[in-house]
Order: C-alpha cells, then structure tokens, then sequence
C-alpha cells in the first residue's frame, strides 16, 4: 500500500482518537470516575461483585472504603480457580489467557489474567496510539514502508484445563489480526520459539534480509540483539544495514544505562526514541512528544488508578489516594483496578508525577527494588542519574548493575555494595568510586545525610563484574530475553551473594 494511502488512513484514525483523548486530557477525573464505574456495574454479578456489594457502590469513596488493596499473594487462590476454568470470579466474561510473570525475582512465577477486554482496549488500543501519536509527530515518517522489529519474550504457550497462560508478547502475537505479520519482523514462528539463544541467531538471519524501520523492546535484550546483527553484518552501524529505520520503540527497564551503546549503533541525529510503560497487568502511559521523556498517563483503557505516597508506604501512616489528589515530584507506588479483573491491585511499581494537567509521569523504580536499610531511601531513578553523571565524567559504558546493602555489624558501620558490569571500564576505580559516591549524594538528600562523615554509611563497595556474568546469572535462572530484568537495588543480599560466586574471572573492588 503507497506511504500516502497508509498515512492518510492512520490521519483519520489520528482526528477520531484524539477527540477522545481530548476528552481525558480536558476532564482526566470524571474520565476516571466514570470509567470506575463502569468497571463496577459490570462486575457487580462476579463472586468478588457480591462479596463486596459493587451493586450498592455509587463513588470512589464507597468502593475505597469496600474493597481492600491486593496484591497477587492475596488474589492468587482466585487466579488458581479461573486457571482450572472456573468462570465470573472476578470478571464476567470468560478469562481464557493468562500472562505468566515473576518480575526480577527467583520467586514461583505469577499467572496474571488477561480479558478479551483488556487485550483490545488496552493493549492493543496502546499500540495504535502509539503509532497514531509518533506519526502526528513526524508526519514525513516512511513507517509503513518497512517492517517493525519485535523483540518480546515470546516463549511458547501452555494449555491447561481449556485456558492458557505464557509471556504476554506470545498472547498478544497469537491475538493479532493475521494482517499484522506482514507488517512485523521475526516471524510468528521465530517469535514464539522457546530456547532463547537458538531464537537470537534465528531473528538475527531473518531481520537482516528486511527493510526494518521501526524497533520495539525491551532496551537490554535488544541490545543484545543488535550488537549480534552488527557482529554477524560486519557492519559499522545498523543504518548500514537498515538505511529507513527511524524510531525505537522501548520500555521495561530504564534506557539511561543504554542510551551510549545505542547511540554509537545508530549514529544519526534524526533517529528517535518513544519510550512506553506497559506490563503484564496493562499498558499505562506513552511518550507523546518528540524528544522529551515524560510519558502520557492513558486514562482510558478500562484502567482505574490509584497511589500510594511512597514516603509512608508499609507503614501505620500509609494512605491511599485517587488520581486527583497527586502531586508534582513525589513519589507514588501504583494501584489498579483493571478490565482483567484485578481489583486495588498493588503492581510493584513506583512512579513520579512531573505534570498534573495532563498527567504525565516518570517510572521511578520498583517498591520492592529499593534500598532503605539505613533510612538512605535510594531508588533506582537515583541509582540510575548518579551513574549516567560519573559514566560522562569518567568515559565510561556500563552493560548492567545490581546494589544491596552491607549490614552493620558489631561496631562497624553500613554500607552499599554495587556489582557493574563495564563495556569500557573507568581507568581508575578508586576515582570511579568517589566520583558516584558523591553522585549519589547529589541525588538523594538522605543518603547525603547517612553519609556524612560516614555517621552511619561507609563509602560503596564497589565490585567490577566479568564479561557476561549478568547474562549467565539470568541463563542460569532460566531467565533469558523477553520481559526478564535484572534486579537493580534490594534491601536483601540474595542477588547480590549468587552474583559474587558467579563473578569468578576477576573481581576489582574499587576500595583495596
């Protein structure tokens, strides 16, 4: 189909999605109250409908002081049930898929529901608007000419008791119109390949015969993908290879750590990033804007939302509030109540309100994946600025990292202890270490404060990881590819403990 057909089709899509958008950007609280109620009315003959009255909840306040905050230990006995078939438990209509996540952890996996609803009006309707935002934006865009490349986790799909559960970028691809492929590279068949290191070479020798003009993954795992197309090419830089591609496509895990090595694979100043906050709960927010990271928070795609202030969060004083109460700059833990199924459930992600009109936020970290042992409260968008200023300042590229605390014992004092894996390791260590100390304390005023005159914080160890050890660590978990991340900070050991014993090629410690 010509560029200007497609365009003119995706212009008209653009004016009709945007009156509606239009609508939650000009009343983004009615847009939400309504949508709750929505969601109420419609699970109101469900097991959890009855056993929480939705049929007598008439607002927000009604239904908040009604039915408890969750997570998935508590709704996991439910989820069980709608596994082995049992239907109108939590949603009326039948969940037949089941996105199978465990997040960063060892931890048995999660099955998380995914409704005939929340496949098309949420995931599906994220990715048009997507695409429908960045064209609007870049209007010469030549998109449509090429194929997009995906990269998900894609493993193969399981059947048990007549539903089925698998990554959720296997669903959405078995889900998708069949026109879809034709636009999309690997293959379906590449895609939904299980062995992981078998399927790279497989996408690698696909792609490379494509006229790829769009990127779509998570930020690690791509990298990995197209240091393997650059290395099987020869080839200087990905233009070399796909002269038309133009954007990435990219969420999950934060890109800063990546943002060098992708730039020096694609060397031109045109080419963009679109950043995306999706999970295997929903999809939450898109950049809407050229060059500018702040994300949209979609308020309609059958998603209610509610947070937690972070500064009370586990404890006496934590307190729950909508979206209309949120404030610029602090930092919240997410709630969602989903056309899936999940009610007032806790997704373990914490973000950062930089506008209230619209919405907009910042993914700020996990609430799991902190570290606060010593009252430091260091999170990883901390972790994460401190270590793009000391990589400028010391000219260097790291692949992945992992931090855990160094518990006090007897008289000696606390500290943090950081594993990096370096792909230009800094030339002094020592300097290296001072210089993201004094980041870190730049960033956060009370590691500041834990850290002066080492009244309660030692300086960071700091350990130099081989070649490859994140990789094998996560190999090694069966955790390779797709939606499988590295655990950035934790306020226990674990992680870190196998990792050491992992790390036996050499181990530099910056403080020796």
């Amino acid at each position: 189909m010509p560029i200007p057909i497609v365009n003119s089709i995706a212009s008209w899509f653009l004016k009709k999605r945007f009156h509606q958008i239009d609508l939650f950007l000009k009343y983004p609280i009615e847009v939400q109250e309504e949508l709750l109620q929505h969601l109420i009315q419609k699970a109101r003959y469900t097991e959890i409908g009855k056993t929480y009255e939705f049929s007598t909840i008439t607002s927000y306040r009604e239904f908040a002081a009604r039915v408890p905050v969750s997570n998935y230990e508590s709704n996991e006995a439910l989820i069980e049930r709608a596994r082995r078939g049992e239907a109108n438990i939590f949603w009326p209509t039948p969940i037949k898929w089941f996105a199978k996540s465990s997040g960063t952890t060892n931890a048995k996996s999660k099955f998380i529901p995914v409704s005939s609803d929340s496949l098309e009006d949420c995931h599906y309707a994220a990715s048009k608007d997507l695409l429908c935002m960045y064209l609007n934006n870049n209007p010469e865009s030549q998109l449509f000419l090429g194929k997009g490349l995906r990269l998900g986790g894609s493993k193969e799909l399981y059947q048990e008791n007549g539903t089925v559960f698998g990554d959720l970028s296997a669903i959405l691809i078995d889900n998708m119109p069949f026109w879809a492929e034709f636009s999309s590279t690997p293959s379906n068949e590449i895609s939904l390949m299980g062995d992981w290191e078998t399927k790279m070479q497989a996408i690698v020798n696909e792609t490379i015969k494509e006229n790829v003009t769009s990127l779509a993954g998570v930020p690690s795992w791509m990298l990995v993908l197209l240091n393997n197309v650059a290395e099987t090419t020869g080839k200087n830089n990905l233009f070399e290879i796909w002269p038309n591609l133009e954007v990435y496509f990219h969420g999950g895990v934060s890109f800063d750590p990546y943002l060098e090595q992708y730039n020096k694979l694609l060397p031109k100043e045109s080419f963009r990033y679109y950043e995306i906050y999706n999970a295997s709960e929903g999809f939450f927010a898109i950049q809407d804007r050229n060059s500018n990271k702040e994300l949209l928070l979609m308020l309609d795609y059958g998603i209610f939302y509610e947070f937690i202030p972070m500064d009370g969060y586990g404890t006496e004083e934590e307190k729950v509030i909508p979206l209309s109460e949120v404030e610029v700059g602090k930092n919240y833990a997410i709630i969602i109540t989903t056309n899936a199924g999940l009610w007032r459930y806790k997704i373990g992600d914490t973000v950062r309100f930089t506008s209230v009109s619209p919405f907009r936020i910042k993914v700020t970290g996990r609430t799991k994946h902190h570290i606060n042992v010593f009252g430091e409260e260091l999170i990883i968008e901390n972790a994460e600025a401190a270590l793009r200023k000391v990589s400028s300042q010391t000219h260097t590229e790291i692949v992945d990292y992992t931090a855990a605390p160094i518990f006090m014992e007897g008289r000696e004092k606390g500290a943090h202890e950081w594993i990096i894996e370096f792909k230009t390791p800094p030339s002094d260590f020592q300097s290296f270490s001072m210089l993201f100390d004094k980041a870190l304390q730049e960033v956060n005023s009370d590691y500041e404060a834990k850290r002066f005159n080492n009244t309660t914080l030692k300086p960071p160890t700091i350990h130099c990881a081989r070649e490859r050890l994140f990789y094998d660590w996560l190999k090694q978990n069966n955790k390779l590819g797709g939606q499988h991340k590295v655990p950035r900070l934790s306020n226990q050991r674990s992680y870190v403990e196998e990792l050491l014993v992992l790390n036996t090629k050499y181990d530099i410690n910056s403080n020796t």
